[in-house]
């Protein structure tokens, strides 16, 4: 079972060198939208914080999580941090997250495929959710 992430030198770790733990995972859902709605699609995020914030916040294993919109690349992408693959997957399954989707969809938005990373390396530190 992998470790814990926590910091070491203002870096998150987890295992140790040569270990075989992957540790955290990042999570990145993006849609593209037509320039026009760049307004509505901001307004529905920024609204989206309403009941999606104190659900994720309740799920085992958050790092960190940010909702953020490009208004030069029409993108919105929603990037969070999880101890595992099965921390992250709990995404998968949250009804406010489900509910959010069509809403943004019929506002215009296009989702990619949503992807999982496994963590290679990184800078920085882990935050306050660690």
């Amino acid at each position: 079972m992998p470790s814990s992430p926590r910091t070491v030198g203002g870096r998150w770790w987890t295992g140790s060198a040569g270990s075989s733990d992957t540790g955290p995972v990042v999570r990145i859902s993006k849609g593209h939208f037509a320039p026009e709605d760049y307004e509505d699609v901001k307004r529905l995020i920024e609204a989206s914080a309403v009941t999606l914030e104190p659900a994720i916040r309740k799920l085992h294993g958050l790092i960190y999580y940010h909702a953020g919109i490009d208004r030069e690349t029409s993108t919105v992408v929603n990037m969070s941090v999880w101890a595992d693959l099965e921390a992250a997957k709990q995404m998968e399954t949250l009804a406010p997250m489900r509910a959010q989707r069509p809403i943004l969809e019929k506002a215009g938005v296009s989702f990619e495929k949503i992807a999982n990373y496994e963590r290679l390396w990184s800078i920085g530190s882990t935050g306050t959710n660690a």
